[in-house]
């Protein structure tokens, strides 16, 4: 793996500090710009209009094996390889990748998840009284108490996860998203997770639910017409289900929450009527999207820029959500958090075939969580509002480490 990039690839940092800065620099060098990540050399495509024609187009491709010369060199030394080799439909191309998101679809229906409503209801309203419980004055951090276990809370339910192994799941999906491991630390968090994920397919093969997992077993397991998935790809769509449906949605109930105490007008219009929580949903997911870059994808034949200059056939592409989100030619006043702002069109959930199937359930989750929570805490307020809690360490992941809170006007 080449880790001395020339002086014109801009260096991401790992830690994520200073990420707006980052993105205007990123717009600041045109539509793509070269990027190094994490000693990988990729195209980051920070231009909504471009950034959404590569991603429906059949000569962008996710499949790194296929379409990525430097897949062997770099999968062993890279700590992010597992977001490369993974086999899932976050990887897959053209048939490959219709088949399994076939496969997946139906767990994320509108009816299914809306047959969930009263279960995340019931989360919520669980996860605020016992906010309600807590000792009156003493900050309390939202991310632990709220952003945290309520998403593990659903995607445990959905994929049928036991309680008990929900702690340990969500630790290790932290480490996927946590780009300052080493590639040993980041290798170990991989075998861990994987261990956790065989001893939840042995369990649900043995004593099938009414849950996702026991679905695809059962797609797995059938001898029917070469349709069914591998080994590896039950083991690694599990793995993208239980991350993708955890992960980013912490991310947006707490950048939801951080937002509205810093910004008590934008509350307001809320409490006014004015606008809905699904409205802070969309505007925190423009503004603030759970992830920031997202790799990798590949260029399968060479692509013209607008810039007269060319992605070369098997080089690399970062999609780059958050900087596109914000670019001045998509939105006016880009910068500015408006929930009632008329168009908030954003790439927080993807764009094209690789469009994120929870997108539903992830907004629904967010809106109730806000409206539990500022409902029942119409005083609550920043323990410390002079300072930005410290981002979590990833250039992927846009949350904060923690959210200390007081809940109640004192």
């Amino acid at each position: 793996m080449t880790t001395q990039q020339p002086a014109l690839a801009l260096v991401l940092d790992p830690t994520g500090s200073g990420r707006h800065a980052e993105h205007r620099a990123l717009r600041d060098r045109g539509p793509a710009t070269q990027v190094d990540v994490l000693g990988v050399r990729a195209w980051s495509v920070s231009d909504p209009a471009l950034l959404k024609r590569l991603l429906t187009s059949p000569d962008v491709s996710k499949d790194a094996r296929a379409h990525w010369p430097a897949f062997g060199e770099v999968v062993g030394t890279w700590p992010l390889a597992l977001w490369v080799a993974v086999e899932n439909m976050f990887t897959a191309y053209g048939s490959d990748h219709r088949k399994l998101r076939r496969l997946v679809a139906p767990a994320f229906s509108a009816r299914r998840v809306e047959a969930m409503r009263p279960a995340v209801e019931a989360m919520v309203t669980g996860l605020v009284d016992r906010l309600a419980a807590l000792p009156a004055g003493e900050p309390v951090d939202l991310r632990q108490e709220l952003a945290y276990p309520l998403p593990i809370a659903v995607i445990g339910h959905l994929m049928g996860v036991p309680e008990d192994r929900r702690t340990g799941f969500r630790a290790l999906v932290d480490g996927v998203f946590d780009t300052t491991l080493d590639q040993a630390e980041a290798q170990a968090n991989t075998a861990r997770l994987y261990e956790v994920l065989d001893r939840l397919v042995a369990d649900k093969r043995a004593a099938p639910g009414d849950d996702m997992t026991s679905l695809l077993i059962a797609a797995r397991d059938d001898e029917g017409d070469g349709a069914r998935m591998s080994s590896q790809e039950l083991r690694d769509t599990l793995l993208l289900m239980i991350s993708a449906g955890y992960e980013t949605t912490v991310n947006v109930v707490d950048q939801a929450v951080y937002t509205l105490l810093t910004r008590p007008d934008q509350l307001a219009l809320v409490r006014a009527g004015t606008v809905t929580w699904a409205d802070v949903v969309e505007e925190t997911l423009r503004h603030e999207p759970a992830v920031k870059h997202l790799p990798l994808r590949y260029a399968v034949a060479d692509i013209p820029l607008p810039d007269g200059r060319t992605i070369a056939r098997g080089e690399a592409i970062l999609a780059s959500y958050a900087a596109a989100n914000r670019h001045p030619d998509w939105h006016e006043d880009a910068d500015t958090f408006d929930a009632a702002r008329p168009v908030k069109e954003h790439l927080a959930f993807g764009h094209g075939v690789h469009f994120c199937l929870g997108a539903p359930l992830a907004r629904m989750e967010v809106a109730l969580a806000l409206e539990g929570l500022f409902g029942r805490f119409p005083g609550i307020r920043l323990a410390d509002p002079a300072e930005e809690p410290p981002p979590v360490p990833s250039l992927i992941s846009n949350g904060h480490q923690r959210l200390p809170v007081l809940l109640h006007a004192g």
